[in-house]
């Protein structure tokens, strides 16, 4: 018998430390080898450990929500085998998705591990399986510790169970999943509370009974809520809005989104453009691209713009195109799509949110005209994109003046005024309306 010391790995640049938001595994259990062991959380996302030897864990070295240094033992795991161990020359461990964990759990302790969530809710006369038939995907498949343990919080019934369909590996059910169908419940789970309508002789209606529903934030929206909040708190927001006519550049991805569709197998959105004319008005103007610490001003010399985007679950979170200033078009198209597909499926690595230094949030696509976005700290602005809309307009000709439609969105700058005053704010977005205004038709992609 030996013992093997689970510690905390390194999440990525500047990420030092991160909190232990759950055990996925008790004194006593068996683990396999890359089982996840332990849920944790950082500023950035959450992620899960895995375990990297078989044995059975004998010692847990920290509770839930205390919070764990890079490199700390966090588990002492009972092992067999000495040998049992991943390759010396790996430094790092990669945080695996939802859908990628459990496929080491053997049937029959899947088996019993559901069966444990069903009686915990009180259903298990509803779940019957057999140890010897294999449980198919169609019956919610094979579940990571992480989606049973957020069943049992969450008190989902084996017929909701049912009606969640997966989007991980061989349609298995996420963590993802699980939020998004939590968000859309609007009723309690077993025995949905009715309202008690009486009627009286003098026909008002009496309602009663009815009850609120409380609803445990995530501790993703907790870090947002608090991030926000500090935000606020600590820079002097001041907003400068600007209409741009963007009918040119509409009319220009229109004619050749067709074709780099068919040549690069991805899709070409309005956002790679507006990246592109934001990180040419950094350049222009670098005091935008600053942070402040204490009565210091950093002048950042990377431009790393961050790209916020909605997650299934309604938070929000903010991928980082690294040297945006540095990328053509099919560059930034490319790793745009790549950085939104990862944060949809989950797959966003502490890197891809770190060392941004402005950042840009598109508020059109929920219908939006504008936004007063809140500054990502330590940055000092945030630019809103609104939504393209049809708009008649006074077109100056040589031959005089005529109303026409055009196509036109207004662009929001939220920016400290403890640093950036409303001169620098103002020429900033000129500077991208501008860039946006002064679109090339005859451009090649």
């Amino acid at each position: 018998m030996s013992k093997f010391e689970l510690k905390l790995p390194k999440m990525g640049e500047s990420v030092a430390e991160a909190t232990l938001t759950a055990w996925l595994k008790e004194v006593g259990d068996k683990i396999e080898f890359d089982e996840p062991v332990v849920e944790i959380a950082t500023d950035k996302v959450d992620s899960e450990v895995p375990s990297e030897q078989k044995g059975i864990l004998i010692e847990k070295c920290f509770n839930v929500d205390d919070v764990v240094e890079v490199g700390q033992t966090i588990a002492i795991i009972e092992t067999d085998e000495v040998d049992n161990t991943v390759p010396s020359d790996i430094e790092s461990i990669e945080m695996q998705s939802d859908s990628d964990n459990s496929d080491e759990l053997d049937e029959s302790n899947l088996v019993e591990d559901i069966q444990k969530v069903a009686e915990s809710l009180e259903i298990s006369k509803d779940i019957k399986f057999d140890n010897q038939e294999k449980i198919n995907n169609s019956d919610s498949g094979f579940l990571s510790p992480l989606v049973k343990n957020m069943i049992k919080k969450e008190g989902i019934t084996s017929s909701e169970l049912s009606q969640i369909s997966g989007t991980g590996k061989n349609d298995r059910i996420t963590k993802n999943d699980i939020l998004s169908f939590l968000s859309d419940r609007k009723v309690m789970v077993d025995n949905p509370i009715q309202p008690k309508i009486d009627i009286d002789t003098t026909n008002k209606i009496n309602v009663s009974d009815f009850s609120d529903e409380v609803i445990e934030m995530t501790k993703m929206g907790k870090i947002i809520s608090k991030h926000m909040t500090e935000s606020v708190m600590k820079s002097a927001h001041v907003q400068s809005f600007i209409e741009v006519d963007v009918t040119v550049i509409d009319n220009w991805r229109n004619r050749v989104k067709s074709a780099f569709e068919i040549r690069e197998g991805q899709k070409f959105t309005f956002t790679p453009i507006f990246m592109e004319a934001v990180a040419v008005a950094l350049r222009q103007f670098p005091m935008m691209n600053i942070s402040v610490s204490d009565d210091k001003i950093i002048l950042k010399k990377k431009i790393n713009i961050g790209m916020a985007t909605a997650l299934s679950d309604g938070n929000l979170i903010v991928p980082v195109i690294k040297n945006a200033d540095q990328l053509n078009l099919v560059g930034m198209a490319k790793i745009v799509n790549n950085l939104a597909d990862k944060a949809r499926n989950n797959n966003l690595n502490p890197d891809d949110v770190v060392g941004g230094t402005y950042t840009v949030t598109n508020v059109g696509v929920f219908g939006s005209i504008m936004g007063t976005p809140i500054i990502n700290q330590p940055q000092v602005g945030i630019l809103a994109f609104g939504a393209i809309r049809k708009m008649p307009s006074v077109i100056e000709t040589e031959q005089g003046d005529y109303i026409g439609i055009r196509k036109k969105m207004i662009i929001s700058h939220s920016y400290d005024h403890r640093v950036v005053n409303g001169a620098l704010g103002s020429k900033f977005i000129k500077a991208v309306k501008e860039y946006l205004e002064n679109w090339n038709y005859n451009r090649e992609i």
